[in-house]
């Protein structure tokens, strides 16, 4: 498992989603990939205990994928390791009314987090060209100029959006938050398999919905969005992995190394150093301690 480098899973070209694996165990047993998992999230910790103290960066980590990805046991298990006064995980869900007099992004604007720390949006701002791409009525609840009716969504606005999202996310990163975007890469057969899963066990019923099996008929359309979504958008600055999201366990300890491995090349983000005249004084501080 020490072959696991970003870049095996950064996109930085053009992409088709269907000419790329779901799944990667790398010939081990899940013993062994959580094990791997629970070495790197107690290195991702004790960075996340640094970048708190440095107070400069702040760490952005967005996590997309189709139902029964493995998006919410994905965040569970690689930082739990973490801090909770260090991380904040949001999950974005359908629009309030209030989200709704706003522009699409603001509501991420504000959840985006404070110096110091890592936010993790559980679906994100992607959702804007994904789901109302797929279903474009959704759009006329935001009352946009000039959309009227499903009729006047035509591509100009898309492409308006991904142009929209590329700036929001060089503004954010020219200011100081380190982006990732993880594309959780799952098979239908293997959604198939784990909404079954869902129906079968009883403890697992209260996760599933019809709506589920309505969303998946829509499988290709969603696949369609979701390759020129990220193709569109993943630059140097916010760059997209796609990952194999069929074993859950591996899925994860990619997530975690990459991570890892990205976040070291911040050789600048280091404990802040002590005040010379507290530093001169450690050893009177001890003594007074110590002499209580």
């Amino acid at each position: 498992m020490e072959n696991i480098t970003s870049t095996t899973y950064r996109v930085t070209d053009k992409i088709e989603l269907d000419s790329i694996a779901t799944h990667e165990d790398f010939d081990v047993s899940n013993k062994k990939l959580k094990k791997g998992l629970k070495k790197v999230r107690k290195e991702l910790g004790e960075f996340q205990d640094t970048l708190y103290a440095h107070s400069k960066y702040s760490v952005l980590i967005c996590i997309q994928g189709m139902d029964t990805a493995g998006k919410d046991s994905l965040i569970r298990e690689v930082f739990k390791d973490f801090n909770a006064r260090g991380v904040v995980v949001h999950s974005f869900k359908v629009p309030t009314d209030l989200e709704l007099k706003h522009d699409y992004l603001w509501r991420h604007y504000i959840a985006l987090p404070a110096k110091g720390k890592f936010g993790v949006f559980n679906r994100t701002h992607y959702e804007n060209v994904l789901v109302t791409r797929v279903h474009p009525e959704y759009l006329l609840r935001e009352n946009i100029p000039g959309i009227h009716e499903v009729a006047d969504v035509d591509q100009k606005l898309w492409d308006k959006r991904f142009e929209q999202i590329n700036n929001f996310e060089r503004h954010i990163a020219e200011n100081g938050t380190i982006i990732f975007k993880f594309f959780l890469h799952l098979s239908k057969e293997e959604q198939r398999h784990r909404l079954l899963r869902r129906l079968r066990l009883k403890r697992k019923n209260w996760k599933f919905s019809p709506g589920d099996l309505d969303e998946r008929l829509l499988w290709d359309n969603y696949q369609a969005c979701y390759e020129e979504a990220i193709n569109e958008t993943s630059k140097t600055h916010a760059p997209w992995y796609v990952i194999p999201a069929d074993n859950k366990k591996s899925a994860r300890l990619i997530v975690a190394s990459v991570l890892l491995e990205e976040l070291k090349k911040y050789k600048d983000i280091k404990e802040p150093e002590l005040s010379p005249k507290i530093k001169a004084n450690l050893e009177s501080y001890k003594k007074q301690l110590e002499s209580e």
